[in-house]
């Protein structure tokens, strides 16, 4: 499934002024980057793949919409799938992109 391009570009017009980010097809999705670090990611399966303090991972699960991200069959602390019903609001979706921005933007740029 190719990532949805609708969303993407509603994460685009969040993310900040393209001299902060930079845009990477990744997952099968498209990722946004911020010192080169994600933050945040339109994804290949649908809804949004989103970094966060994994200190919080747990804080922000709600089993329904959010959940963790899980790889090589474990979950991930500080990744979280964000349904796309859980991001049709404007206001959801800034949260969440804003949530992604943050935490990355507190990394260490990549060079």
């Amino acid at each position: 499934m190719a990532y949805d391009e609708e969303l993407a570009e509603r994460v685009r017009e969040l993310v900040g002024p393209a001299s902060e980010f930079t845009e990477k097809k990744m997952f099968g999705g498209l990722a946004f980057l911020v010192g080169g670090n994600m933050a945040v990611a339109a994804s290949g399966k649908g809804g949004l793949m989103v970094r966060v303090d994994p200190g919080r991972t747990g804080d922000l699960l709600d089993g329904e919409g959010v959940r963790s991200m899980v790889m090589g069959g474990r979950e991930i602390d500080g990744w979280l799938r964000v349904s796309a019903e859980a991001v049709e609001a404007d206001a959801a979706l800034r949260e969440w992109v804003e949530r992604g921005v943050a935490y990355a933007r507190s990394l260490p740029a990549k060079r």
